[in-house]
């Protein structure tokens, strides 16, 4: 491999594609909050497998958003921290 190269098996590069992933899921997850609450704000009929399917979509999205940050977690891509003021942890 070349001296210096940059690849996905950087500890940085992964981190921080791991963050970008979060974003993006965050963005997802408020985005079909938004467009649920704009479907259950109409209230035709037809809005109502709309308004079913933003909502799974948002469940979804979440549940993999959590999945991502233990898989991240696990392997050492990100690290929990103590609370302001919690002291050091053990």
């Amino acid at each position: 491999m070349l001296r210096g190269a940059r690849t996905l098996h950087w500890p940085g590069c992964m981190a921080h594609l791991v963050w970008l992933l979060v974003l993006v899921g965050l963005l997802g997850v408020v985005g079909s909050l938004g467009l649920g609450l704009y479907h259950l704000a109409r209230g035709t009929p037809e809005d109502s497998e709309k308004l079913l399917l933003a909502l799974t979509v948002r469940i979804t999205v979440s549940l993999l958003l959590f999945a991502l940050l233990m898989l991240a977690w696990h392997f050492g891509l990100i690290s929990p921290h103590p609370l302001q003021g919690a002291g050091t942890p053990r």
